[in-house]
């Protein structure tokens, strides 16, 4: 398999503000360097010059610290970040970013793009452990062919070994892009061969390999700068005479956040979806005395008759006491089904199996929830149940995800491998317990495992791979080739450096993510905890650690391993961009925890809310005054003291904030609805002034979800499939089509030029002078804070500062690349605007390219809806897209039970959509409706087009059979509203091409303007 990658706009906007900050900066070659080596009169008399090479150009004198500052303000600004007040060292900047979102993609993409725009080409990557290392190394291999294709040149990079040094010439003498990997404790460390790096070495011809890179003048970028930089390492980096520092972390520590440029953290991760969804299913031991008799409820299963409950107790046979499963209904008696055990005997039968709070509940009163056991427990009987829940976890996403294409892996950290492995006195490896125990419950479960119809394929997967084969594990290898316990690098971190188990579990990702039973089996792997940094693979959807927690287990460490979005066996990503809004349908990390959900939650919360500790806690109207904004057709603006009052004003007057500044659930509820009422004064910037009150911390956002209370699965009811009302009604809407846009090239061009010479306004570049006096100082403090000042006048210079005739920027080129339009049209769209629209572009390139570029793609996107014409195909979709893939929700969150619906329950995403459908479901012309899959979907120009609603009523009771979209609660700015106002569109087109007017298509927000319409 071979990883694809996207161009992902959240990696392009991260390595866009690092670029930005140095704009100015002309493009320059490499500057030629030369190094006579010590002695230097040998070389006079020899005429052997040691060493030439290049280094990155130091940045221009033109380009003043005061110019940096106010750029880097600039992209603050933007990106929503308090402006810095000083540059912070010369020169450090941070990027804060999520773990799991292609951190270290990021920064290579930075380094391209540095290298575009100003030519440096020399980078050191310094890691903090091993660990890290590998997979920055096996980062840069798997994108080189990916970037290569974007930039038309490949990185050459290497890791640093002290026994290697003609890398470090290599790394000097070659002009084209360079990547030296390090670890911090190749020049930190004490010790000869750790400090080769500051030696004159005889083999580096009486040289010091410090003094080389130095002299390249190198870009260092630092991974996890928390776990790198100790007061030693900060001293030692300033050996690598670095041009610039950009570090990159996902938990910046406090005091080591220099000059933040991008942030991306976990809750801004997780909202936009670029991670994945977590769920919890907790083991919570009873503290009951009431009994010491073993139960444990595995699940609740609702079905349209009485829920039944999958439960595990203790069971006397022939051979003795083991413990086995059962499912059972209302009534089941454990005493006469334990054969007979005494410990049962006191009342143990199931009186009440409740789906509502998923409980169990006896005649003698005793009452546990899943996840719950009761009576005696011992630390290996706690390890079986976490396997057990493993494996139903894993079954269920893999039975769920198989017909996807998407393999699933489950991870399981261990301290001790002899729990997993073991060898005989003959040297031969055998069974630990936990390998056992994994081969025993694997086999009762698949034994017992109740399969659809239509899952056969899944069936035959299944049995294709034995219980041992499909189970491996990535430990540390001795000599001999045993597997043995990690040596552990950090005592309080519980970290390794173990080269070859890192190396195992690289060479193997690609391996791992094939779903080909013969070539890769292995679905289940155990490790060493230790080993959990250099887990990197996307398709681990279950974690389960078997081992004593420790107070100093961080909760977001463990799940890190899993957070990455997964990929089907095309390698390609699943994302918002192949999923739509089902990304966080399929991806779910379910954490197997040995502690209740309770308590995992609240201790994952914490650690959440301590990484975001710098979001604010309450909407005040101190959050937007200064917050940049931009209304519908991308003009900014800086919101002032009054315009943030009226914000805060009226989100109180609509009841979206309470009196202490937190969120309502009506604040959500019209959010889902897109209803938010934003203040008069900003309406045109509503989506702006939504992300700048989403930026707010709410503990409820970021709560896990509770894996054993996702109760519903949706079936298909198959007598409303054969209703003739529905096959009348799938029978007109079941075609797919396909789209031609035939747009008129010149029109597109005349219109371009009339909207940029309406709309065009490009802010100058402009210098503010600033003059006052010093009042009289009563404190320290008001010295050193600036308010001993008083500002007396303020001058602006506004005519001075144009591009820099150094700056050579490719105006055409770029707005080719920003449109998709060819040179020519894009030469005729600039020659045909007025030249008071054009001078523009000498006053701020940068912002005229992006604003110019908006303008012609919003008449481009006009000038395709207008254009659109669709022809029917003779392919349908066929009835199975109601059941692929599995729907699953919530009883009471997002789910209930309907009459009518061709589901036996219904999933919504708002509060509007409950409403909806349940006027639906009680209404006496309906005759049965649904609410489409995502597989049911209408191709558009801009995107995959699913539209909600596909109702038959009653023949005689209406003149049509109608399918309706409802308004989707997403549209929440007018950007988002031009897009679905376009595949409303073109789904309008499409059902007119299908049906011969026989279906008809309209937008409804409730129910009453669905009967307006029906009623005509």
């Amino acid at each position: 398999m071979k990883l694809q990658f996207k161009h992902q706009k959240f990696q392009a906007d991260a390595a866009q503000a690092v670029v930005d900050v140095f704009a100015g900066q002309p493009y320059l070659t490499p500057s030629y360097m030369m190094d006579r080596g010590t002695d230097y009169t040998q070389t006079i008399m020899t005429g052997v010059q040691d060493f030439t090479g290049w280094s990155n150009q130091k940045i221009v004198p033109e380009l003043s610290d005061r110019m940096i500052l106010e750029n880097l303000q600039k992209v603050q600004r933007r990106n929503q970040l308090k402006p810095s007040e000083k540059l912070e060292g010369r020169f450090n900047l941070t990027i804060k970013m999520e773990t799991g979102v292609g951190k270290t993609y990021t920064y290579i993409k930075t380094m391209y793009e540095l290298n575009r725009a100003y030519g440096w080409s020399k980078f050191i990557v310094v890691v903090p452990s091993i660990a890290i290392r590998e997979g920055v190394y096996k980062s840069f291999q798997v994108t080189q062919e990916h970037f290569a294709e974007e930039y038309g040149k490949k990185i050459r990079f290497f890791i640093y070994n002290s026994k290697q040094l003609t890398e470090i010439d290599r790394f000097a003498s070659d002009s084209s892009i360079n990547v030296m990997i390090i670890n911090s404790q190749a020049f930190n460390a004490r010790g000869k061969d750790a400090r080769r790096i500051d030696m004159q070495l005889d083999e580096f011809r009486s040289r010091k390999p410090i003094d080389i890179i130095a002299k390249t003048n190198p870009i260092v970028i630092i991974d996890e700068p928390q776990s790198v930089e100790g007061k030693q390492t900060k001293q030692n980096l300033k050996k690598f005479n670095p041009l610039m520092t950009l570090r990159y972390s996902a938990t910046p520590k406090e005091d080591s956040i220099y000059n933040m440029v991008y942030c991306l953290d976990a809750m801004e991760a997780y909202n936009k979806r670029l991670v994945k969804k977590i769920a919890v299913k907790g083991i919570s031991e009873s503290g009951s005395t009431a009994t010491e008799s073993y139960v444990y409820l595995e699940s609740i299963n609702l079905s349209k008759s009485a829920p039944t409950a999958t439960i595990q107790f203790d069971y006397k046979g022939a051979s003795g006491i083991r413990k086995i499963t059962r499912t059972v209904s209302e009534g089941y008696n454990l005493y006469d089904n334990s054969g007979q055990m005494e410990e049962y005997k006191q009342g143990f039968v199931v009186s009440r199996i409740d789906g509502r709070d998923d409980s169990i509940e006896f005649i003698n009163g005793i009452k546990i929830y899943t996840g719950d056991v009761i009576g005696k427990v011992s630390e290996e009987q706690l390890r079986r149940i976490q396997i057990r829940e493993t494996i139903l976890s894993h079954i269920e996403r893999e039975r769920e995800l198989f017909y996807k294409g998407i393999k699933v892996l489950s991870l399981f950290f261990i301290d001790e491998v002899a729990k997993y492995k073991q060898y005989d006195e003959a040297g031969q490896p055998m069974n630990g317990i936990y390998a056992d125990m994994f081969e025993e419950e694997y086999a009762d479960i698949i034994q017992n495992l109740q399969i659809g119809d239509g899952e056969d394929d899944y069936l035959k997967y299944l049995h294709s791979i034995p219980a041992e084969k499909t189970h491996a594990g990535y430990f540390s290898i001795d000599k001999k080739g045993k597997i043995i316990d990690s040596k552990l690098k950090d005592k309080k971190e519980r970290t390794t450096d173990d080269v070859d188990a890192y190396d195992l579990i690289m060479k193997n990702k690609e391996l791992l993510l094939d779903r080909n039973p013969e070539k890769s089996p292995v679905r289940f792997i155990f490790s060493h905890s230790a080993l959990r940094e250099g887990w990197d693979n996307p398709n681990v959807f279950q974690i389960c650690t078997l081992k004593q927690s420790s107070s100093e287990t961080r909760k977001r460490q463990e799940v890190g391993r899993g957070l990455r979005l997964c990929v089907n066996q095309d390698g390609e990503r699943m994302d918002a961009n192949a999923l739509g809004n089902d990304v966080h349908n399929v991806n779910v990390l379910t954490v197997i925890a040995s502690e209740s959900y309770d308590s995992f939650a609240k201790g994952l919360q914490s650690e959440i809310a301590e990484a975001v500790a710098d979001r604010p806690h309450a909407v005040t109207a101190e959050l937007f005054i200064g917050k940049v904004i931009k209304d519908n057709d991308g003009n900014e603006q800086v919101i002032d003291e009054d315009t943030g009052r009226a914000i805060h004003f009226d989100l109180i007057v609509n009841g979206y904030i309470d009196k202490k500044g937190a969120l309502t659930d009506k604040y959500y509820e019209d959010k889902a609805n897109g209803e938010i009422k934003i203040a008069d004064e900003v309406a045109d910037s509503a989506s702006s002034v939504i992300e700048i009150i989403d930026s707010i911390y709410d503990s409820r956002m970021m709560q896990p979800e509770n894996a054993r209370s996702s109760n519903v699965e949706l079936t298909v009811d198959e007598e409303k499939l054969a209703m003739p009302e529905f096959k009348a009604l799938w029978s007109k809407i079941n075609s797919k089509s396909v789209y031609v846009v035939d747009f008129d090239t010149n029109e597109l061009i005349h219109k371009s030029i009339d909207s940029l010479n309406e709309k065009l306004r490009v802010a100058k570049i402009y210098f503010t002078v600033e003059t006052g006096t010093m009042k009289q100082i009563k404190s320290k403090e008001s010295l050193t804070s600036g308010t001993s000042f008083v500002k007396k006048e303020s001058s602006i210079y506004d005519n001075t500062i144009t591009a820099s005739s150094n700056v050579k920027y490719d105006l055409i080129g770029k707005l080719v690349d920003e449109t998709g339009l060819t040179r020519k049209a894009i030469i005729q769209i600039l020659q045909g605007i007025q030249s008071a629209v054009f001078d523009q572009f000498k006053n701020n390139p940068e912002e005229f390219i992006v604003r110019a570029a908006s303008l012609i793609n919003d008449e481009k996107a006009t000038a395709i809806i207008e254009h659109i014409t669709y022809d029917v195909m003779d392919e349908q979709y066929g009835t199975d897209v109601f059941t692929d893939p599995t729907i699953k929700g919530r009883l009471g969150v997002n789910a209930m039970k309907t009459k009518k619906h061709i589901y036996d329950h219904i999933v919504y995403d708002s509060t509007n959509e409950r409403t909806f459908a349940t006027e639906l479901d009680t209404n006496t012309n309906v005759a049965v409706y649904v609410k489409l899959p995502d597989g049911f979907y209408i191709s558009t120009p801009v995107g995959h087009y699913n539209p909600d609603w596909a109702i038959a009523f009653y023949e005689g009771t209406v003149k049509h059979i109608y399918f309706v979209a409802e308004t989707k609660g997403s549209m929440s700015s007018m950007q988002l509203r031009r897009i679905e106002e376009s595949k409303i569109h073109c789904a309008r087109e499409h059902f007119k091409a299908i049906s011969n007017g026989e279906v008809v298509y309209d937008v409804v927000d409730s129910y009453k303007s669905l009967l307006d319409i029906v009623m005509k």
